[in-house]
């Protein structure tokens, strides 16, 4: 933190006074605050919440980092954003919200989001980072970089209608998000909210504990979850708290480190090849392929290649591909006798995960002829018909 704490005018001290009457915070507590750097990546789910209560609280400069636009299906969480900012940049909706929040405050704009060419400068620019990301190659670049800044670095995640948060903070002994998770999951073995879902009050719950860790770090009050982890069950509403403890064996932040720099090769998601099937002998036909080989197909051999969309009914009404044969995934094994075996099946869903699934199954079952479509129909509305609605 800033040796030299910056003074509070008299609106300041007005506008925080609540802050103010609390003895563990004091006017010393709120210039604490003023004086802070805060970078909040994601303008989502998390860094909504997050990034509101920091800006209310008076955090002084406040960076938020996200490369993303505003799309409709986010407005259900993403409560930075409104209706009229579709289309645009997250950063620049996020920055006028927060300024509207609070005047007195710097909000920094970062478009380009975090990036393994940036982070390790743009981390250093801060105090605290927040984490609001929500896939696992983000989690695990925003750790290590944060690991070489010697930052400590406030997560969140939500699944459904679960959430956790920690701290991770290895600089003052705490562990690292690799002691928890030394490597990134194989691709596809975890949906993201794409596929499984999240309630977007649940985001609120869990962003707003990230602010509050932050403000503690900031201001030094009570004790922030480094060495803990905070699990949260919004239909049961209960809360429980793990102990987490350095891993000798960490390959970030353990003694022998096999991880000695920030790299793409470390923080990327693993990409496994899928169990191996005795059907299919040759590449004739591939396990996947892109929305753009997958539309050359359709187009040359209509009458030798079948699409079967695997979502449920009610996403088929907010977009789908003419032509396409509608089983959802959870229907195929009852209808497997009804496929033909004659005819090459192409199969989507969303986003491509649980196609992936659905492929492998059938092959299981003898289907040779079966190929999953890569990004599902979110990549078809983006390179092939831009007039599909996304969701």
């Amino acid at each position: 933190m800033p040796t030299a704490l910056p003074h509070l005018s008299p609106a300041e001290l007005a506008r925080y006074s609540r802050h103010i009457l609390l003895g563990e915070i004091g006017v010393v507590g709120q210039r604490k605050l003023a004086g802070a750097r805060v970078l909040v990546i994601g303008a989502g789910g998390l860094g909504s919440p997050a990034a509101l209560y920091l800006a209310a609280a008076g955090v002084g400069t406040l960076g938020i980092a996200d490369f993303d636009r505003v799309a409709d299906h986010n407005l259900q969480r993403q409560l930075l954003h409104d209706t009229a900012a579709i289309g645009e940049t997250k950063v620049t909706s996020a920055a006028r919200r927060l300024r509207a929040i609070n005047p007195f405050i710097r909000i920094v704009e970062h478009g380009d989001g975090v990036t393994v060419g940036n982070a390790l400068a743009l981390f250093a620019d801060y105090d605290v980072i927040v984490d609001g990301t929500d896939n696992f190659t983000a989690r695990y670049l925003n750790n290590d970089a944060a690991f070489f800044a010697q930052r400590p670095i406030v997560c969140g995640s939500v699944f459904k209608f679960e959430g956790q948060v920690s701290v991770f903070d290895s600089t003052r002994g705490g562990p690292c998000y690799r002691c928890l998770f030394p490597s990134p999951p194989t691709e596809g073995s975890v949906p993201g909210c794409g596929e499984a879902g999240v309630l977007g009050a649940l985001c609120g719950v869990i962003g707003s504990l990230q602010a509050l860790e932050s403000i503690k770090l900031i201001t030094g009050i009570g004790t922030p979850l480094s060495g803990r982890l905070l699990t949260y069950n919004a239909l049961t509403q209960v809360f429980q708290t793990l102990t987490l403890a350095r891993n000798s064996d960490c390959p970030l932040c353990g003694p022998a480190p096999t991880i000695t720099q920030l790299t793409t090769e470390a923080c990327s998601v693993r990409c496994t090849p899928p169990p191996p099937t005795t059907s299919m002998p040759n590449e004739e036909y591939p396990l996947e392929i892109s929305v753009t080989a997958a539309k050359q197909l359709l187009d040359q051999s209509p009458c030798g290649v079948l699409l079967i969309d695997v979502r449920e009914p009610y996403e088929v009404e907010i977009a789908s591909v003419r032509g396409a044969e509608l089983i959802p995934m959870g229907q195929i094994p009852a209808n497997t006798h009804s496929l033909p075996r004659d005819e090459h099946l192409l199969i989507m869903c969303h986003h491509g995960g649980r196609s992936l699934r659905v492929t492998q199954y059938l092959r299981a079952q003898g289907y040779s002829a079966v190929t999953n479509i890569a990004g599902g129909i979110d990549a078809w509305a983006e390179q092939i018909d831009p007039a599909l609605r996304r969701y």
